[in-house]
């Protein structure tokens, strides 16, 4: 085997370490370079003609805030300390506000309820009813089967959930929820 000299192995290392650096380079730049664009026909192909796509009706931030208040105004003629929330037919919280000298645990209790409510699209005291027939309903995360949340409902399909708790009876939790979809109505 042939010696290699000491300036050779250095120009050799050189040589890797640059190569390297430069692979390592181009990948940065490559792992950063902006995706293509998608090709014209896949656009075309998702096409509402085409029945690939589906509209659907959202609650405005603005409604769920007006639905919130009228909410929260309906617990107060009541003298009611309540919390309420609004969710959007995804289950996710639009609005939550936590009425003056409602509970801490009305809080969550009422993104429950909301979420509850728009997830079988039915008010949360006939959900209630059903545990008899399915108790295993309860264990579904996020869910909370008590009465005070009720579906915001548009052509039958539900788009929101209205949530209350912090009053003393479900009941009266769910006729304040009532309020906050009526709202909506006008």
């Amino acid at each position: 085997m042939k010696k290699i000299s000491k300036r050779t192995r250095v120009l050799a290392t050189g040589v890797t370490l640059a190569a390297a650096l430069g692979a390592g380079a181009f990948g940065a730049v490559s792992a950063n370079a902006a995706p293509a664009a998608a090709p014209a026909a896949a656009v075309a192909k998702a096409d509402v003609k085409n029945k690939n796509t589906m509209r659907t009706t959202h609650l405005t931030v603005k409604a769920a805030i007006e639905a919130a208040e009228a909410t929260l105004d309906a617990a107060k003629k009541e003298n009611q300390r309540v919390s309420v929330a609004v969710v959007d037919r995804n289950g996710n919280t639009v609005v939550t506000l936590r009425g003056d000298g409602a509970g801490p645990q009305s809080y969550d209790a009422a993104q429950k309820k909301a979420f509850t409510a728009v997830s079988w699209n039915a008010p949360t005291s006939e959900l209630a009813k059903r545990l008899a027939n399915a108790p295993t309903l309860k264990d579904i995360p996020g869910t909370l089967f008590l009465a005070g949340g009720a579906p915001v409902t548009v052509k039958g399909a539900p788009i929101a959930g209205i949530g209350v708790a912090g009053a003393p009876s479900g009941d009266l939790d769910e006729k304040f929820a009532r309020a906050g979809v009526a709202e909506l109505a006008k």
